[in-house]
């Protein structure tokens, strides 16, 4: 899972971005309105984290931007401040969440999980396509009743192509998606195509049908 975290708190910052990665997501962060506002209009993620409090600008008028132009995108409002208001006003504008100063890192986490699975996922803990079911609370994929063994990119890999069924993913979404900006200091993108060969591999020995079609010079789709 992307996220992105806009927190000016430069401890916390590090550590809200260690422990995440630790539990499997990648991690880009932003410490100040016009940070944040660039990486949203520039990359997508899964949910973004937003103080509500930021240097050049208001966390509230960032969330405002990033729901005009991708009101998809999960959003969990972070503040020092226990105020009502500024939990109704954020709720209001279209967050998914709101935490209170301070939390603890699991809590975070726990209500990451939520927010992603009531916006991508309609709620529902199995994605199921055809022959194909994604546990999502396990992260555990199955082929009728055979699990797959797959790496943690590889089930991402998979989540994402399962969330995106029938649009064309680009090779540098993908690689995005999954590796956050450290595409960025790579000099090409071989590797999105090893990950999607052994994932192919993986679900058609199971005995699942070729879902991942290559779009020649474009990236990749889901058929489904």
């Amino acid at each position: 899972m992307k996220l992105l975290i806009v927190e000016d708190n430069l401890d916390l910052l590090e550590n809200m971005t260690t422990y995440l990665e630790r539990e499997g997501h990648i991690c880009e962060a932003a410490e100040d309105y016009r940070q944040g506002f660039d990486k949203i209009m520039s990359h997508s993620y899964d949910v973004v984290l937003i103080d509500i409090m930021i240097p050049k600008g208001n966390g509230l008028d960032l969330l405002k931007e990033l729901k005009s132009v991708k009101p998809q995108t999960g959003s969990i409002i972070i503040s020092a401040k226990n105020s009502l208001d500024d939990k109704v006003n954020g709720l209001e504008l279209g967050a998914d969440d709101y935490i209170t100063k301070p939390f603890q890192l699991p809590e975070l986490q726990a209500r990451i999980k939520a927010v992603t699975r009531r916006n991508q996922h309609e709620g529902n803990q199995i994605i199921e396509v055809h022959e194909l079911s994604i546990h999502t609370n396990t992260r555990e994929v199955k082929v009728d009743d055979q699990t797959v063994d797959l790496t943690p990119k590889e089930y991402d890999l998979l989540l994402y192509f399962a969330s995106n069924k029938n649009f064309v993913l680009s090779k540098q979404t993908i690689a995005e998606h999954l590796w956050g900006d450290y595409v960025d200091h790579l000099e090409n993108l071989d590797f999105v195509y090893q990950h999607i060969k052994n994932l192919r591999k993986k679900l058609v020995a199971a005995g699942a049908n070729d879902y991942i079609e290559s779009i020649y010079s474009i990236g990749y789709k889901f058929k489904v």
